[in-house]
């Protein structure tokens, strides 16, 4: 069996090494590219997946991140959107961010079981956080499938199953590690 590859979009994450690495130890190979040189289309024969990381900046910035938002929309493998990349993704459809308390560090998340993204985990996990934005809810077409005391939207999947969001980087503790291993099971 060929190795999958994934197509990681930086979005100014200061953890890329580490979600590179995470990708890598699951079994894919990953290249990097910023968020301003994303292609306009995705090669699936090169590509079976794209990863969005995280950012300190412009999640609001709908024209910003257009080319990205097109990409994702367009190219017919499963993404999942990190932290800032899930922000992205939901405020491109509607979604609203709102202030929350600072948190960094582990937190308990609540997950929904029956989805396959969390199939190697237990219905409560700790994932790292280092972030005040919040997804107030789901936007259309989207549905939450993890949260916790702060954060109605710790998880998001798109109605088909193909978009995925993270609010908590998964690049660290071993919860996240699991998480993206069901990722990795999406499209390996």
């Amino acid at each position: 069996m060929a190795t999958s590859r994934v197509l990681v979009v930086n979005n100014g994450t200061l953890s890329l090494k580490q979600l590179r690495r995470r990708l890598e130890d699951l079994g894919s190979e990953t290249d990097a590219v910023p968020v301003s040189e994303v292609p306009d289309r995705l090669d699936p024969r090169r590509y079976q997946a794209i990863v969005l990381s995280g950012t300190k900046v412009r999640a609001y910035d709908r024209d910003h991140y257009r080319p990205l938002i097109d990409l994702i929309t367009t190219a017919g493998v499963p993404v999942f959107g990190i932290c800032g990349g899930m922000q992205i993704i939901a405020v491109a459809h509607g979604g609203e961010l709102v202030e929350g308390p600072q948190r960094v560090g582990g937190y308990e998340v609540q997950v929904d079981l029956d989805d396959p993204l969390f199939a190697h985990v237990k219905p409560t996990v700790t994932v790292f956080h280092r972030h005040t934005l919040y997804l107030r809810e789901a936007p259309a077409g989207f549905r939450a499938i993890g949260r916790s005391e702060h954060a109605p939207v710790e998880f998001l999947r798109s109605a088909d199953g193909r978009i995925y969001g993270s609010q908590a980087h998964l690049e660290f503790r071993g919860d996240g590690l699991e998480i993206l291993r069901g990722f990795a099971r999406l499209y390996q």
